[in-house]
């Protein structure tokens, strides 16, 4: 079964082109994954074992607890354990009053246990951060949660839990949100990609106090200008849609979805509006076409990457719309540097959604998030409504 519009196109007879980013065989467990693919086409209604467009997700450790943005579901999904079997249900949820509702702030009022569409998520220590993408907020909890609907802390770019209007009803600030789908921890500091905003800010520091503006400003001339691009010519400045932050060896990097690249700062940039050094995807600063303008792509080209994450010593890059997951060493880190791991497809010029197939242990269809914790990557595999929990090789 097909599940992609775009042209097939036949499988390399070769087992692939690229050394395995993860374990051969697939994932270790899957989690949401419906067990009929007959109902794949039907609404999946919300419990406790089933996800609908996942688009997040984290390990707190490499034993747990694990965190599931079930976007399509307006909720936080926790398992106090890793799963170690397929199907496993969740623990505690927060954004619904129980497993089997659903709905956008839980059809009332919002406030600090609602949620958005939930996209972006991070956890550091104690501390659990959420971008609630369609209410224009990030959540954060001083403790991880430990029943359900425990309420945030603090919630950043609205001035309290209530209000949920995209730059609080006005203009950019440095205060204020809009379509926010990422957030970042690393070294004490806060990391979001203001996607609707077309930039990324900075606290210095975990806020301890709703509404604190940011810090710093990457993407935009000031706090107050929106402009794709910095409303300039694409560059190494600007970005349109940036979805993901990470930070790896003192570089800091994000995933600019919209331009179909990922921007990297070999240096923490320390001014508002730095550029970056180089990028990924893209054959020089001022390219925009995914896959360099061509359809099937290559290891070096990207189309649409919506996460990056720290993989042990190497970059991860959710390749969104080429269906795969690709990763470079750190020291292979240049201008339109090729790839050297894989995963999703057999090989760097392959595309199709599960491979053209019905959905596989090691097959994928629009990866969305990416996070890794000890020997274990978590992807939260959207287009087939689930959650991998894949090992890494020895």
């Amino acid at each position: 079964m097909r599940v992609s519009l775009a042209p097939a196109r036949r499988q390399s007879s070769f087992a692939g082109d690229a050394p395995a980013l993860l374990a051969p065989g697939g994932a270790r467990v899957i989690l949401g994954s419906v067990s009929n693919l007959d109902d794949i086409v039907n609404p999946i209604s919300p419990s406790p074992a089933t996800l609908f467009g996942p688009r997040g997700a984290a390990l707190a450790s490499a034993d747990g607890p694990l965190f599931v943005c079930d976007s399509g579901h307006h909720r936080l999904l926790i398992w106090n354990r890793t799963p170690d079997r397929d199907g496993t249900p969740a623990d505690l949820l927060i954004g619904q009053p129980d497993f089997e509702s659903e709905g956008r702030n839980a059809k009332r009022t919002p406030g600090p246990a609602t949620l958005n569409v939930p996209t972006g998520i991070a956890v550091s220590g104690t501390v659990l951060a959420v971008a609630d993408a369609w209410n224009h907020r990030v959540l954060i909890w001083h403790r991880l949660p430990t029943y359900s609907n425990q309420p945030a802390d603090v919630v950043l770019g609205q001035r309290d839990f209530e209000s949920v209007f995209a730059n609080r009803g006005a203009a950019a600030a440095a205060n204020t949100l809009n379509w926010c789908y990422g957030v970042t921890i690393a070294d004490g500091v806060l990391w979001v990609a203001d996607t609707g905003n077309r930039r990324v800010l900075k606290w210095n520091r975990i806020p301890t106090e709703s509404g604190t503006p940011a810090d710093l400003v990457l993407g935009e001339i000031d706090f107050v200008t929106r402009d794709g691009n910095a409303g300039r010519a694409v560059a190494d400045v600007g970005m349109t849609w940036p979805h993901s932050v990470a930070v790896l060896d003192g570089r800091l990097l994000v995933a600019d979805a919209g331009n179909n690249r990922v921007m990297v700062w070999n240096e923490m940039p320390e001014t508002n509006c730095a550029p970056c050094s180089l990028v990924l995807g893209q054959k020089n600063f001022g390219a925009i076409d995914h896959n360099t303008g061509f359809y099937y792509p290559t290891s070096a080209t990207l189309n649409m990457p919506y996460s990056i994450a720290r993989v042990r010593d190497r970059l991860a890059i959710a390749d969104t719309a080429n269906s795969r997951i690709v990763a470079h060493d750190v020291a292979d880190l240049g201008m339109f540097a090729a790839a050297r791991y894989l995963a999703g497809q057999a090989t760097f010029s392959d595309k199709g959604d599960n491979r053209w197939r019905a959905p596989q242990r090691d097959s994928l269809c629009w990866p969305y998030g990416i996070a890794a914790s000890g020997p274990t990557m978590v992807i939260a595999d959207s287009g087939n409504n689930r959650v991998l929990l894949w090992d890494l090789p020895p």
